[in-house]
């Protein structure tokens, strides 16, 4: 007999990063040593899969439900993808450094990785130091021939836009656009399914084992789009309780934010899997066989077919599905 449908939340996996720090630790999470840069709170990729903690599915990783469910708990939409994985991957990010300056490509660039698509991602900024930046997008007039003569001259920083950044705060990056986080931001990232990054510059800095970080300027400059001139913050602080707002929107996601207090009832549809993920306060949600509490930094995955939910307490909620 198959498990019937129920939210489920994830224990992500971690990984060390040269940027990254110990901030994940005020979700409550048990972090392994080192410079923790990433959370994967859902992820069903060849570099980490994620795996259930509640319910009758604990223990098993999301390619197991996904195998198992498919398109019953995905949805018509949710459960199409080119490569058979689950088609988003939502993270965590610390960054207690700069990030290296990188792009990503779009699908079907020729040096993918087989079975890998491309990158279109946002941020949510769920925490900022009063001066932290980050880095989106091309000033106007950058094209190639700029780009590579900044390049040469060591001088990449002269073509870029950096921006100050503050919590709430949304950037909408699609393949193409060159971007870096910078020091002093924990962010919620929800993206297609990809683990691959073209560096363009990375300050010189020697990786976790000693060495030079390798740069892909040759491949970062062929996806690179010159027209992105990078304007794609929005401010999702003015959010008025108890109702949905847009954050994102693209041909791989749709996210929309909620300010919850007290009780606010939502409904899953056929088409698409749910993705919640807890920015700040805690509460719960609640549906027709049972309850999960829900905190700051939690993840959950609600199958498409649960139907209605309610969402209840003190807390900051972002909704992702496929459009």
């Amino acid at each position: 007999m198959g498990v019937k449908p129920y939210p489920l939340k994830f224990a992500p996996v971690f990984k060390e990063r040269v940027w990254g720090g110990r901030a994940l630790e005020r979700y409550g999470y048990a972090l392994p040593p080192g410079p923790i840069g990433e959370g994967w709170l859902i992820a069903d990729h060849p570099n980490g899969v994620s795996r259930v903690v509640n319910g009758p599915l604990a223990g098993q990783g999301l390619d197991a439900v996904r195998e198992a469910y498919g398109e019953a708990w995905f949805g018509t939409r949710g459960s199409r993808s080119d490569n058979g994985r689950f088609p988003l991957l939502v993270k965590l990010l610390d960054c207690n450094d700069d990030l290296s300056v990188q792009v990503h490509p779009a699908d079907g660039y020729a040096g993918l990785p087989p079975g890998e698509p491309g990158k279109t991602e946002m941020w949510y900024v769920l925490s900022a130091k009063p001066d932290a930046r980050i880095i989106c997008g091309l000033k106007s007039g950058v094209d190639r021939a700029a780009m590579e003569r900044a390049i040469a001259e060591d001088r990449i920083m002269d073509t870029l836009n950096v921006m100050p950044v503050q919590a709430g705060d949304v950037f909408y990056i699609p393949a193409g656009t060159v971007h870096a986080l910078c020091a002093g931001v924990v962010v919620a990232e929800i993206q297609q399914n990809s683990d691959t990054t073209y560096r363009l510059y990375d300050y010189g800095r020697l990786g976790l084992d000693g060495k030079p970080r390798e740069l892909h300027i040759e491949d970062a400059l062929n996806v690179t789009d010159f027209s992105s001139g990078g304007q794609n913050l929005r401010s999702g602080s003015e959010t008025e309780p108890g109702k949905w707002r847009k954050l994102a929107s693209s041909p791989y996601f749709l996210t929309e934010k909620a300010v919850v207090r007290g009780p606010l009832e939502a409904e899953t549809s056929p088409e698409s899997f749910t993705v919640l993920i807890i920015a700040e306060g805690e509460g719960t949600i609640r549906w027709e066989d049972g309850a999960l509490e829900a905190k700051a930094g939690d993840g959950f995955l609600i199958p498409a077919p649960l139907g209605a939910y309610v969402l209840d307490g003190e807390m900051t909620v972002l909704r992702s599905r496929v459009p």
